[in-house]
């Protein structure tokens, strides 16, 4: 049975309602994680997955253990998923066109990087997947641009549409990583609807992110 918000004792109410009527009720943060933990973590395992699908599962596992990042519109009221999976874009073959991937969270990080590898590798071959699933909205949507260093990002949204669910899905986004003495400095953007969280909410996810990768080997049970 679908869980939703009492929204009428919600301490974000008022907020909630006054960012809700905006043109474009979402807010983005742009910030740098030192990831270099957490390649040399991955590496001493024997790489079962690259920086990117580690980010995507540290992600969904900071998602999953807080509740903001899994509320989502559904017409006024607000519902609480109960378990938040992912969804990518991903580069082709042809290095011109891409996809998408869908993959489901799972607590363990092997099992996850396993199922999600072998989803980003079917959609990169294969030429005809083109599968957003805009009405599947219990996840969350990652791309990876590894070709540049970005110090801001906005994604293409749709706008409320007739018959289109109100686009309330955070969004992330990781660039390149970039070497710097013993750093590893990757971009990472988070961009997300206003009416159901605030800059706290986000600072919290990224101070996950954060301690996270400070022991890595240990948080993806390496």
């Amino acid at each position: 049975m679908a869980t939703y918000l009492d929204t009428a004792a919600w301490s974000r109410r008022d907020a909630c309602g006054f960012f809700r009527g905006f043109d474009n009720p979402f807010f983005n943060v742009c910030v740098r994680l030192d990831v270099a933990r957490l390649k040399r973590a991955l590496d001493s395992a024997g790489r079962p997955a690259g920086l990117g699908l580690a980010c995507y599962w540290l992600a969904l596992r900071l998602a999953n253990e807080q509740q903001p990042f899994r509320l989502r519109f559904e017409g006024e009221r607000v519902r609480v998923h109960e378990v938040i999976d992912g969804s990518s874009t991903v580069l082709r073959e042809d290095r011109e066109s891409f996809g998408f991937a869908n993959f489901d969270y799972a607590a363990d990080f092997m099992f996850f990087a396993s199922a999600a590898g072998a989803a980003i590798r079917a959609a990169r071959r294969d030429p005809t997947d083109f599968e957003p699933r805009p009405n599947d909205v219990a996840r969350i949507h990652f791309t990876t641009l590894p070709w540049m260093h970005f110090t801001s990002f906005s994604h293409a949204r749709v706008w409320r549409r007739d018959g289109q669910p109100e686009d309330s899905v955070p969004k992330l986004a990781f660039g390149r990583a970039d070497a710097e003495g013993g750093r590893l400095w990757m971009p990472m953007s988070v961009e997300v609807h206003h009416a159901l969280m605030d800059g706290v909410h986000v600072g919290r996810f990224v101070q996950g992110f954060e301690a996270a990768l400070q022991e890595p080997a240990a948080v993806l049970g390496l």
